[in-house]
């Protein structure tokens, strides 16, 4: 089987500057697919990253906003839960980035990023579903004993990585929409983690190691990635200020 670096169907993609309150709206069901997006946002980084993998850069539009600073008529005519990310595409707008990257996968062309066999599939649908908890367990530890509160929630990515031995990724050789459920999220903490609270997520975890590590050669990936000295900076002043 092809390795994902071979089935990565992304090409090197020149970003538009992100809009901000000032900004135009763009046309609103032009024909035109879009995927409003933050460069910054881990959610958004979901659906960007499977965008990329499956090659659909030229068939959907990203239309990156500032957050802090968002256009009103995102809210007023786009998307009224004001978040990101949203999708237009055939007419309507659809939020929620677990959603739209399962969407992505039923409604666009490009390398599969689903399992086929039962098993898989099974645990892939038990590894979305605590994407949550782990999001949430991880930033409450922030305010806590880190290693304590935080640890078991990257035990059970550790252990979840031992499931399949047939390759790096949460599902094996498969590069998957789990994997890209996950890896926005870790990139940050892996990052912020040992800089801010001098906490290493991947010390005694050696699957957890090697797959941040393959996951880093993905092009459709790297092109998301946030500057680390910023997200530092976020981190320091969210949490720490």
């Amino acid at each position: 089987m092809a390795t994902a670096s071979a089935l990565d169907k992304s090409v090197p993609e020149k970003l538009a500057p992100p809009l901000d309150a000032t900004a135009e709206q763009p046309p609103l069901f032009d024909g035109t697919t879009k995927l409003y997006t933050c460069y910054t946002c881990p959610f958004a980084q979901r659906v960007w990253i499977t965008r990329n993998f499956k090659g659909l850069q030229d068939e959907i539009k990203l239309v990156p906003l500032i957050l802090q600073n968002r256009p009103a008529w995102y809210q007023e005519k786009v998307y009224p839960p004001n978040k990101v990310p949203s999708l237009e595409h055939n007419g309507k707008i659809t939020g929620e980035s677990l959603d739209l990257i399962k969407y992505l996968e039923s409604n666009f062309e490009g390398p599969s990023l689903l399992p086929k066999d039962p098993a898989k599939k099974e645990f892939a649908e038990e590894l979305f579903s605590y994407t949550d908890k782990f999001n949430g367990t991880v930033y409450t530890a922030f305010k806590g004993d880190l290693a304590k509160e935080a640890g078991p929630a990257f035990d059970h990515l550790e252990n979840a990585l031992h499931k399949f031995d047939d390759g790096p990724f949460f599902l094996g050789k498969e590069f998957s929409l789990v994997d890209i459920a996950y890896i926005p999220f870790v990139e940050r903490f892996n990052i912020i983690l040992p800089e801010v609270f001098k906490y290493d997520i991947t010390a005694g975890r050696q699957k957890l190691a090697s797959w941040i590590e393959e996951v880093n050669k993905i092009e459709a990936y790297k092109q998301t990635k946030t500057d680390p000295k910023e997200l530092v900076e976020f981190y320091k002043k969210r949490f720490l200020a």
